[in-house]
């Protein structure tokens, strides 16, 4: 007799294929009877000695679970030759209870040829630690293309340390269409990726997205996954989102909750709110602390700490983190420490740094010290920054400046300014301008004044223009003057309120320093003063000027002291000018003394 070719093999993945949802529904009624007629041609043509008749009803029965009914026509067929039926007749003995004679039959099938009984066989002396057997008969298997032994041979390469024969063997099965080869091609070669950036920004390679695709739309729930995840961080939110659904739905629980995400950033937070508890109630703690973060913005507090609870439960030490803040923010001081203190033992970095300034505020800047420095050395931008503050108030400045530097490295803008503004003190300008640039970059307006004064001292004097030329031309340092004045600097609100003036512009000047005075700039009520009076406002202008004296500004108190004796009110001006010495500079003091003594003179005469 012939050795029949291998027409069917259940020893796959332990389950049966689901059909694909873009296929037609099925008529199950119609489907059932025309599985009855196929058994029962099959039936007939077995007991006339068909041996091919035998094997594939064998595999029918052994497919609906008749062992019995299965067994005698697969000896028949085996007895017969027929190395598909040999190879079902292991998968039965197998799932009775028999390997060592389910591996024999294995055994027949795969020196006949049989590859499903090659991979089988192999797999049966891996799980017995026979390597070398295993590696013989998966070898057998994956070069007759078999897909199934293909990917288990490069799952024991990969385990014995041979990365090459690893690969090529993944991919062949692959390839083959083996989901959970492709899905692993793909963590391989993102995994690649990200070592060869290493600089933590996101590179993705094209072949691995093609990989995960291939996975993804054979089902695999994790492929989905991280394919969600590479769409959603290239901005296809739509694509990114059809793919968790898909992995959400297969019991993704990551998946669920980054479908949620995007349901939340789109403005759907109810049925965001739907996809985290699921999520959660998979054990999820991201999907639990969103919603503990949800209840807690709704007020609904309780709530909120149970989900954080839950999410700690999960080993997300996230949740003792929100659970610490939301404590603090009740004014629940001693539990907020104690869920900052879990957190930060956990390795927690930013549970450190509020567990420091917890106790730092507590006055325990001796405990407080150590937690800055593990929240800073484990990367706490402000942490570190913390440090800087907390050595610069004992004027241990190199410290403090040690400290400041490493947190501006890492983009803190205020450090950055504390760094330029430490650099010019040392006389480093190069050094200043460039850390202080950065801080005005990052939006600190005390950092965009300071660079503006920098670039406003190196700046060469303005050349004689000639008739007809344009004389309006803005310098970098205006600028930034212009910068830190509308974020509300009030010294660069004078400053650009003198450029204007200068450049003859009054109404602009008047409306920077009027700006600047009424945020309580005394230079910007004296300067408002001096366009007002300029411009014949006499009386408006001498209430910009008490403003400015009663902040401290002697040559406002000297101006009041003049406009008082013009107007003949001796006294009020005797007190202006007694008010201007003892303010000073020093020369509106001795101005003032000589202006007092004479009104004094003219009121004894």
């Amino acid at each position: 007799m012939n050795v029949m070719g291998d027409r069917t093999t259940l020893f796959e993945t332990g389950r049966i294929e689901q059909p694909s949802p873009r296929e037609e529904p099925r008529d199950e009624t119609a489907e059932a009877a025309d599985e009855a007629a196929e058994e029962l041609r099959r039936r007939l043509a077995a007991e006339a000695g068909d041996v091919e008749a035998m094997s594939v009803l064998g595999a029918m029965l052994l497919r609906r679970g008749d062992f019995a009914g299965a067994e005698p026509h697969l000896r028949a067929a085996t007895a017969a030759g027929d190395r598909a039926a040999a190879n079902n007749l292991g998968v039965l003995l197998f799932q009775r209870g028999y390997p060592e004679e389910a591996a024999a039959w294995w055994r027949v099938a795969a020196v006949a040829g049989s590859a499903p009984a090659a991979h089988a066989l192999g797999r049966y002396h891996r799980e017995r630690g026979d390597e070398p057997a295993a590696e013989y008969w998966l070898r057998q298997s994956a070069e007759q293309d078999h897909a199934l032994g293909a990917y288990a041979l490069a799952d024991l390469l990969e385990h014995r340390g041979d990365a090459a024969g690893a690969e090529r063997w993944m991919r062949t099965a692959a390839e083959r269409g083996h989901r959970e080869a492709a899905y692993r091609v793909a963590r391989a070669l993102d995994r690649k990726a990200t070592r060869e950036t290493g600089d933590g920004t996101f590179s993705f390679p094209e072949e691995a997205e093609q990989w995960y695709r291939q996975a993804a739309a054979r089902g695999h729930r994790r492929a989905a996954l991280h394919l969600g995840a590479i769409l959603e961080k290239r901005g296809e939110l739509k694509e990114a989102g059809r793919w968790y659904l898909t992995s959400a739905k297969d019991g993704e629980a990551r998946a669920a909750c980054a479908l949620a995400f995007l349901l939340r950033d789109a403005g759907d937070t109810e049925n965001a709110a739907v996809w985290w508890l699921r999520a959660a109630q998979d054990g999820d703690g991201n999907a639990a602390n969103a919603l503990g973060a949800l209840h807690a913005e709704r007020g609904e507090t309780q709530t909120a700490e149970r989900w954080y609870r839950a999410a700690m439960d999960a080993g997300d030490v996230n949740g003792a983190y929100n659970l610490a803040l939301l404590c603090a923010e009740q004014g629940r001081t001693a539990p907020a420490e104690q869920w900052y203190r879990r957190a930060a033992y956990a390795g927690h970095r930013e549970a450190a740094n509020a567990l420091a300034i917890l106790l730092l505020t507590a006055g325990d800047e001796k405990g407080a010290e150590p937690w800055f420095s593990k929240a800073a050395e484990a990367g706490s931008v402000d942490a570190a920054f913390n440090l800087g503050i907390l050595h610069a108030g004992r004027e241990e400045e190199a410290a403090a400046l040690r400290w400041y530097e490493q947190a501006a490295s890492a983009g803190h803008t205020e450090a950055a300014l504390q760094v330029g503004m430490a650099r010019l003190r040392d006389g480093d300008e190069g050094e200043a301008e460039r850390f202080l640039r950065c801080a005005a970059g990052g939006g600190s307006a005390e950092a965009a004044y300071r660079l503006a004064t920098v670039l406003d001292a190196r700046r060469p004097p303005e050349p004689a223009h000639e008739l007809g030329e344009p004389v309006n031309r803005r310098s970098e340092c205006e600028e930034w003057y212009e910068r830190a004045a509308l974020q509300g600097h009030r010294r660069a609100q004078v400053r650009v309120g003198m450029l204007a003036a200068a450049r003859g512009d009054a109404v602009e000047a008047a409306r920077w320093y009027r700006e600047a005075a009424e945020a309580g700039s005394r230079n910007g009520a004296f300067n408002l003063g001096l366009l007002l009076a300029r411009e014949g406002s006499e009386p408006e202008a001498a209430a910009w000027w008490a403003r400015a004296a009663d902040a401290g500004h002697g040559r406002a108190a000297l101006r009041l002291a003049l406009v008082y004796a013009r107007r003949g009110e001796l006294a009020e001006g005797q007190r202006w000018a007694d008010r201007a010495a003892a303010l000073g500079p020093t020369a509106v003091m001795e101005r003032a003394i000589r202006l007092r003594d004479a009104l004094r003179e003219e009121l004894s005469a």
